[in-house]
C-alpha cells in the first residue's frame, strides 16, 4: 500500500492528539468493529499471548469478534455463535450497583484466567451502550497500572467516547491514563465512515508487512471528512462546548431526579449523559417507566436512546454544535416525559 497525502495527515493528527508523549503509528479501517477487531490482531501478535479481556455493560460491535467482545446478548449476539474463543469477560465498574471493584476484578482475572496468558485488556472508559455507567475514580488508572505490570497491553475502545464528546479529545485523559492502543471512529469522519487504531510504535511496528490492511479503509472521501472534523472541534472550541452541554444537562437533570423516585441515578461526562430508571425499591431496573419516558419524548419530537444492560437507561449524547435554545427545548421535553410517567 502507498499512502496518499490525506492518508497520512489523518494518521499525523491521530498520533498527535491521542493521549501520551510516546511515538506512535496509526493505522486506518472503515468502522469502530474494524478497529477494534484489528487492535486485538496487534496485541495479539506483539504479546504472543491469546487471551483478550472484555467487560461487562462493554459494546465493541457487530462483527462476529467484536460481538464475542460485547457484553449484551439481546439483541446483539442471540442466534449469532458459536463466538470467538479467548475472549474472558470481568466486572466493570459500576458506582451506583457497587459492583466492579477494582481488586475483585483484578483477583478474577489473575485466579481465573492467568495474567501470562493476557495479551490485552479491552476496556471503554465509558461504558456508553452499556448504559453511560462511568466508572469509579481510580478504578482506569488502577487496571492501567495493573496491565503494566504484567506486560499486558491496555486497549482503549473509545470509538463513542472520543473526539471530544466527554469535554475532552479523549475519555481516558479525564483519569489520566495513557493506552498502549486506543480505537476511534464514530466522530472521527463527522459521519462519513472512518476508524482508526492508534498504537505505541514498537507495538504497531511488531507485525509483518501485510498482516494489516483493507481495500477502502481511509479512502481519500473519509480522510477529508476526518480532517475537516477536527479541525471544526478546534476552531469551534468544542471541548469546551460539550462541557457546558454536560454542565447544563446534569444539573438540570439531577434537579429532575431529586422529585422523581423512578430515577435512580444521572451520571455521565461532557455532553454524554445517562438516566437509569429503577423501581420502588431504589435499585432494581425498570424496564417499563424506561419505554414510557422514550414513547412520550418520541411522539413530541424529540429523539432520544434507550440504553444498558437491563433496558433501563436513557442515553442523552447531543450535537456538540446544539445552540443554548434547542438544548433547553430538548431537556424540556424530556422533563415533561418523565413528570408524566
Amino acid at each position: 500500500m502507498t499512502p496518499y497525502a490525506s492518508y497520512v495527515e489523518v494518521c499525523e493528527r491521530l498520533n498527535e492528539l491521542t493521549p501520551g508523549s510516546h511515538e506512535k503509528r496509526s493505522f486506518l479501517v472503515n468502522s469502530g468493529a474494524e478497529a477494534v477487531e484489528n487492535a486485538v490482531k496487534v496485541a495479539r501478535y506483539a504479546t504472543g499471548r491469546p487471551g483478550i479481556v472484555a467487560f461487562d455493560h462493554g459494546f465493541h460491535g457487530r462483527t462476529l469478534l467484536a460481538l464475542t467482545l460485547t457484553g449484551k446478548v439481546h439483541p446483539y449476539k442471540q442466534g449469532f455463535g458459536p463466538f470467538v474463543p479467548e475472549i474472558h469477560r470481568a466486572p466493570y465498574s459500576d458506582p451506583f450497583r457497587e459492583t466492579g471493584r477494582l481488586g475483585d476484578t483484578i483477583t478474577m482475572l489473575e485466579t481465573t484466567v492467568g495474567a501470562e496468558s493476557i495479551a490485552a485488556v479491552l476496556v471503554e472508559p465509558i461504558a456508553g451502550e452499556g448504559g453511560v455507567v462511568v466508572p469509579e475514580p481510580g478504578w482506569l488508572a488502577g487496571l492501567a497500572d495493573w496491565c503494566r505490570e504484567q506486560g499486558i497491553l491496555l486497549i482503549a475502545d473509545e470509538v463513542q467516547t472520543g473526539f471530544g464528546r466527554t469535554g475532552a479529545w479523549f475519555a481516558c485523559e479525564h483519569e489520566g491514563v495513557v493506552p498502549d492502543l486506543i480505537t476511534t471512529a464514530k466522530s472521527l469522519g463527522g459521519g462519513l465512515p472512518i476508524g482508526g487504531i492508534t498504537g505505541r510504535a514498537e507495538i504497531m511496528n511488531a507485525v509483518h508487512s501485510g498482516g494489516l490492511g483493507g481495500t477502502f479503509g481511509g479512502n481519500p472521501v473519509a480522510c477529508a471528512a476526518a480532517l475537516a472534523a477536527i479541525r471544526t472541534i478546534e476552531s469551534k472550541g468544542l471541548l469546551a462546548r460539550a462541557r457546558a452541554i454536560g454542565e447544563t444537562m446534569l444539573r438540570r437533570l439531577r434537579r429532575l431526579s431529586a422529585g422523581a423516585p423512578a430515577i435512580g441515578n444521572v451520571r455521565g461526562r461532557g455532553a454524554m449523559v445517562g438516566i437509569e430508571f429503577v423501581g420502588g425499591d431504589g435499585i432494581a431496573p425498570d424496564r417499563e417507566t424506561t419505554g414510557r419516558v422514550l414513547r412520550r419524548c418520541h411522539q413530541d419530537g424529540l429523539m432520544v436512546l434507550g440504553a444498558g444492560t437491563y433496558g433501563n437507561v436513557i442515553r442523552l449524547l447531543p450535537p456538540l454544535v446544539i445552540s443554548d435554545g434547542l438544548l433547553d427545548e430538548g431537556l424540556g421535553i424530556l422533563e415533561r416525559a418523565v413528570t408524566a410517567s
